[in-house]
């Protein structure tokens, strides 16, 4: 199938949806999601979107607590235009349906959570992700010039190298067509043409054992745009959330939201010992990189696979309240949370690098945009401030549309393109080999580019990764391809990536912590 359409996003969180509709008035809009569209990132978000909203709080606070939870590497422009615009996007959300939560006053009942210096963070219950996902989705559906296409997997985007007649020499002369997206309804690669591309695929917590992630967050977006000499950065520094539920036998990881801590949870050891005052005075409110780092230490010296989080000292009631969701969930694993204790630890989260884009959410390649967690913005640096991911994606969904708007105006679709050609054999019969690199590419990264890391650890890793590469080069067919293929190809050229931007990085910074430049010290 030969589809033509004036602005293509790939991904349907919030960074995809709030883009959507933001320019469907201008012109065909396919949204394209790899699994359903409500299955996302976004929708597994408990804690909530970061946004000035009262005094005391200020701008200036808020970007203060940015630039010190990113360890100092985050870019000032790109802060201060995501805090200045929050609350007007947080205002559009309100209006295409959201409902956050309020105290009886009438007001926003806002959280505090970790790195914050404020109350600041507007949430829904604990599933705001899962809310916002509802209200946009109900939105866009309800939009004529909106078309959803699920089970729809991007596999690569379409730039000159495709048409066999123009070449390039430098990143920036590479322009985006579209893409090519397999359907897996009817196993055929299907090309779809656009003016403009979004690129809104979310995370990549899926290269690792244990992820807060759903199974769809696989790097694609990063991984395609790098294999289309597209500029990444950044993506030595991945985000393990400190409190995931332990229980090994669930994938993904279910999330304990750091909003939990705000509310006054204490982060204790087996013996029930209190340890964060050891290593930050924030103690358990300290961002996320100290407190997953020193959870992990923790683990280490005991030989434990868990720590506990304690909340049985705050009013029962209140907490079920707050956290229905999460009160829930551990009671059917037999843990009241109101007066047991919630085993936690560490997992993959959220990765602050990714496609590099300028202040209007521009990738290096013409006419090819992205937002949401599978870009770099600037706004994280070394450490993503709790909360803020959301504020992120809507903020930059908002400036890429209108720069979109406009550019669209004089762009017309490439007809050179060529069909995919879907002549070959498939590889079917080595589900095995598949399955097998799949778990591989897990354990690498996550015993050797986890937490804490060192430059013997990412040689092996690298080293190990390589191999894994050049063994499963032949599974690939230029013509015939399969969702589970791409998505071990896209984890190989994520954890290349990382592993080759932590070796760069001579130091110890944010959440790339490494045994060469530093070691762990517990507070004075």
């Amino acid at each position: 199938m030969r589809k033509k359409v004036d602005f293509l996003v790939i991904g349907s969180g919030i960074a995809g949806l709030s883009f959507a509709l933001k320019v469907a008035p201008y012109g065909k809009v396919l949204v394209i999601s790899k699994t359903k569209m409500a299955e996302t990132n976004t929708a597994y978000a408990q804690g909530g979107i970061a946004s000035v909203m009262y005094k005391p709080d200020n701008f200036k606070k808020h970007i203060e607590d940015t630039m010190i939870a990113g360890d100092q590497l985050s870019n000032p422009d790109a802060v201060k235009m995501v805090i200045e615009n929050g609350p007007e996007q947080i205002e559009q959300l309100i209006n295409w349906g959201t409902n956050f939560d309020k105290s009886e006053k009438g007001k926003y009942d806002l959280h505090k959570e970790g790195g914050h210096s404020e109350y600041r963070i507007l949430h829904h219950l604990d599933n705001t992700g899962f809310e916002i996902q509802r209200a946009l989705i109900e939105e866009a559906k309800g939009h004529e010039n909106i078309e959803f296409a699920e089970d729809f997997y991007a596999v690569d985007i379409i730039t000159q190298h495709h048409t066999g007649e123009i070449t390039y020499r430098w990143r920036t002369d590479v322009e985006c067509y579209g893409a090519y997206v397999l359907n897996e309804k009817t196993g055929k690669v299907d090309t779809i043409l656009s003016k403009i591309t979004m690129m809104a695929t979310g995370g990549i917590g899926n290269i690792y054992q244990t992820t807060t992630n759903p199974t769809i967050a696989t790097g694609d977006g990063i991984a395609m745009v790098y294999r289309a000499k597209g500029i990444i950065e950044n993506m030595e520094f991945v985000q393990f959330h400190p409190t995931s539920l332990y229980n090994p036998k669930e994938r993904p990881s279910f999330l304990i939201t750091e909003a939990m801590r705000g509310y006054g949870a204490i982060l204790k050891c087996k013996n029930g010992e209190a340890f964060m005052e050891k290593y930050d005075e924030r103690a358990n409110l300290a961002p996320r990189d100290i407190v997953a780092r020193a959870i992990d230490n923790e683990m280490k010296n005991s030989g434990d696979d868990f720590v506990y989080l304690d909340v049985t000292h705050k009013d029962a009631e209140e907490t079920k309240e707050h956290f229905p969701t999460i009160y829930h969930k551990c009671l059917e694993l037999g843990i009241d949370i109101t007066k047991d204790l919630i085993p936690v630890v560490p997992a993959a989260h959220y990765v602050c690098g990714g496609i590099k884009v300028d202040l209007q959410g521009r990738s290096s390649i013409i006419h090819l945009y992205a937002a949401g967690e599978c870009s770099s913005t600037g706004l994280h640096g070394a450490n993503r401030l709790a909360s803020n991911s959301l504020l992120e994606a809507v903020v930059y969904a908002d400036v890429a549309a209108k720069d979109a708007i406009e550019t669209v105006k004089d762009l017309k679709h490439n007809t050179k393109i060529p069909s995919w050609n879907d002549e070959g054999t498939t590889h079917n019969e080595e589900m095995v080999l598949i399955t097998q690199t799949n778990k591989e590419v897990e354990q690498i990264l996550s015993n050797y580019v986890g937490i804490v890391r060192s430059n013997l650890r990412l040689k092996r890793a690298l080293d190990r990764l390589e191999l894994i590469y050049r063994e499963t080069e032949n599974l690939f067919d230029d013509s015939i391809v399969t969702k589970e293929l791409c998505e071990i190809r896209n984890k190989i050229n994520v954890g290349y990536l990382i592993i080759r931007m932590a070796m760069r990085r001579k130091e110890s910074r944010g959440l790339h912590y490494t045994l060469d430049h530093n070691r762990l010290r517990t507070k004075r």
